[in-house]
């Protein structure tokens, strides 16, 4: 057997661990990134109202010429 054949053959085999080591790396660290099991309920905050005569807090949206409505958002913040 020629010595580049046999170079040839050690590097597919260099190949083909790293291959498998990186495969086996990847399945590992991938299993160990994820949260760990298992999952539960948890308690919520009761959620808050909205302030009393909050229609008029927030801006109407009002219509251009060709009457489209334009888009508003309104958010409340609470000091509690």
């Amino acid at each position: 057997m020629s010595a580049r054949r046999r170079l040839w053959r050690w590097a597919l085999l260099v190949w083909a661990v790293l291959v498998v080591v990186a495969g086996g790396l990847t399945l590992w660290l991938q299993d160990s990134a994820e949260p760990p099991g298992p999952y539960g309920w948890e308690e919520s905050r009761p959620t808050r109202r909205l302030p009393e005569g909050w229609e008029t807090m927030c801006p109407t949206p009002s219509a251009d010429s060709e009457g489209r409505r334009a888009l508003v958002a309104c958010a409340f913040i609470s000091s509690r």
